[in-house]
């Protein structure tokens, strides 16, 4: 079993590998600590700016975006592993979903099933499709369709780095 202190997702979390035979179903698990409760939608906003530093609390939580070209992930395309929420740990994207559309943000054709909500944005003057951590409504970007992308759906998932953290796996 492998068991990755997360202290960049949250400083309170663990992360442990699921047995083998469980991988499928249930890559991995978070479980708080210390009694600590879980972080999700009925978390106050005091706990996520205790936990989340500036930037992470203004993307997350605000709805912000990190400039283009700038993310700790957007050129990072590992083999195996996931992207988890960088909120609550829920895990959103396998590594293998993760491809380059040169937009300068991570960019990913699937998710989870379960993992990710998407919400109308009609901000910035046009409409465009807000996704959000299923668990803790974590903002993570928003997502495009019909793109002409060659991927298996041809749907473009944007995500702010800042949103995500990497979780490494094996083959």
């Amino acid at each position: 079993m492998l068991t990755l202190n997360a202290a960049r997702v949250s400083p309170r979390l663990v992360f442990q590998r699921a047995a083998p035979a469980a991988r499928r179903a249930a890559p991995l698990t978070v479980r708080a600590m210390s009694g600590e409760p879980a972080l999700d939608k009925s978390t106050p906003e005091e706990v996520w700016k205790q936990r989340l530093s500036g930037e992470e609390y203004h993307v997350l939580r605000q709805k912000g975006t990190e400039r283009p070209g700038t993310g700790e992930y957007n050129k990072m395309y590992p083999e195996d592993g996931m992207f988890v929420c960088r909120g609550c740990g829920q895990p959103l994207y396998t590594a293998e979903t993760k491809f380059n559309s040169g937009c300068g943000w991570p960019a990913f054709y699937d998710f989870i099933p379960g993992s990710v909500e998407k919400h109308e944005d009609l901000s910035m003057g046009m409409r465009r499709v807000e996704i959000t951590c299923s668990k803790c409504g974590g903002h993570l970007g928003h997502v495009f369709d019909g793109e002409g992308f060659p991927t298996p759906t041809d749907s473009r998932h944007c995500v702010n780095s800042l949103s995500i953290k990497y979780v490494p796996g094996n083959k």
